[in-house]
């Protein structure tokens, strides 16, 4: 079974170990860590993803190692995104897992995505003026165990366990991965040469995967799948990678993490985190009915957007991580009020907003991806907030916030199958007097008003914006 089959089969088996919502492990002490100044002054990213693709191949059976992408294929990609959704701010395309990662050259970083060279890949995009981001982890191993690692003596099997550290899961072994682990010598001058590779290669963006697997080698859909290096060890890692990326200029998100004690490690040296599962088959089901309504203590902690960006929005803020609800496949929901809903979420929560539509699935879906007044918040680099971060609570259907300029953003959700009948004085959400206000889905002035009612359709949402 491959990983991503194995972990939506294990999906079915969730519902039966459910924690309370807001509940955290047990504190943990944590040794002193640096701290890695100006990481959070990012935009969250608005790029394009080969996920859907990918998830397709794997759901019809195709085996990973089988999954490629042609270079013509690429060509064609890119100019639809170049097309498409470069001229509304969407600059980038993304690798992701699926498709073998290769490393090709005496470096032993991974050099090649199936057959494409990341090189070409990096010539064709910034053709096209856009940028490259790559699905990789910098603690995973992909070259031999004799490679040496630049500057040092050490090499890369000198990087693995090697049975003198503490692990959490002693008869376990490890599932998929290779993984350098931090305590060892040469970790850091390994982490520092995966980020000089790539920023050598024109990368952008590194998207890291399978954090929890480090972290403890537990996964709360399938159990132990690894040794599970600790949470010093992880805290460590991540300081490590925080303190490269910086220095190459590289964006770094953090994906399926544990997120423990709040995401107090993740916050502190993540560009963006993941705050749900992953997207899957999509649809209305990923972004708000899976789950509906319930958190759990290790990855995923939620398993629909927009649980996981009201549980996590108290973390999250202009100067703070960002948060990151996935992939959004347009072409799997079913009304266009769904469609708006979606979007809207990841531009109130200060999310990226990432499309996983191939050119050949999207239909007429790309106007919902290119609303230039909502792409705005992100320009903007805005983060709302709901009224209450608790899920369940009919008041985290409310979110609002701030521009730069001083206009407001509020916007109305009806998660329901049915409409809903919604009002807020903005004074209640500390914003007085009358306020000119402007619906940025309708396109349409609305009038001065010092609060907002509207009738929202099923699934639907009303996102206006205040100005004097």
């Amino acid at each position: 079974m491959t990983i991503f089959a194995a972990l939506a089969a294990g999906i079915a088996l969730a519902s039966c170990s459910n924690e309370i919502e807001m509940r955290y492990p047990p504190k943990f002490e944590l040794p002193e860590l640096p701290e890695i100044e100006g990481i959070h002054t990012y935009k969250a990213p608005l790029y394009w993803s080969v996920y859907e693709y990918c998830y397709e191949q794997e759901q019809k059976g195709v085996a990973n190692s089988d999954m490629d992408i042609t270079p013509e294929e690429w060509d064609k990609i890119i100019d639809w995104v170049a097309t498409e959704l470069k001229p509304y701010g969407y600059d980038m395309v993304c690798t992701d897992g699926f498709i073998p990662m290769l490393a090709n050259d005496k470096s032993g970083y991974m050099t090649h995505y199936g057959s494409m060279s990341l090189k070409d890949l990096v010539a064709k995009c910034k053709a096209k003026g856009l940028k490259v981001g790559v699905y990789d982890n910098p603690l995973w191993i992909h070259g031999s165990n004799d490679t040496k690692i630049e500057g040092t003596d050490y090499t890369f099997g000198q990087l693995y366990y090697n049975h003198t550290q503490d692990i959490m899961n002693p008869s376990a072994e490890n599932m998929w991965f290779n993984w350098a682990v931090a305590e060892n010598p040469g970790t850091r001058e390994y982490i520092d040469g995966f980020f000089k590779h790539y920023s050598e290669l024109g990368i952008d963006y590194i998207r890291m995967d399978f954090l929890s697997w480090y972290e403890d080698g537990k996964d709360r859909n399938i159990g132990i799948v690894g040794h599970g290096y600790g949470r010093e060890s992880y805290a460590r890692a991540l300081s490590y990678i925080a303190e490269s990326a910086k220095k190459y200029g590289i964006f770094t998100s953090l994906v399926m993490p544990h997120l423990y004690n709040d995401a107090e490690v993740e916050a502190k040296y993540g560009n963006m985190v993941r705050i749900v599962a992953d997207t899957a088959g999509g649809g209305w089901w990923h972004c708000s009915a899976a789950d509906k309504g319930k958190s759990y203590m290790t990855w995923p902690n939620c398993m629909n957007m927009f649980d996981g960006f009201t549980y996590w929005s108290h973390i999250s803020g202009r100067e703070s991580v960002i948060l990151d609800g996935d992939f959004i496949r347009l072409n799997k929901f079913d009304t266009d009020a769904e469609k708006e809903t979606v979007v809207s979420l990841q531009l109130m929560a200060g999310g990226p907003v990432t499309v996983a539509d191939q050119y050949y699935t999207i239909g007429d879906n790309v106007r919902f991806y290119t609303n230039s007044e909502l792409l705005e918040l992100n320009t903007d680099r805005f983060v709302g907030k709901p009224l209450s971060n608790k899920l369940n609570n009919a008041d985290n259907l409310i979110w609002y916030g701030s521009m730069s300029n001083g206009d407001y953003i509020i916007g109305l959700f009806n998660r329901d199958d049915s409409p809903r009948a919604m009002n807020v004085s903005f004074a209640d959400l500390g914003i007085d007097g009358q306020w000119n206000v402007r619906d940025l889905w309708r396109h349409a002035d609305e009038g001065s008003m010092s609060s907002l009612s509207a009738t929202i359709p099923a699934h639907g949402c009303k996102i206006v914006r205040l100005s004097k």
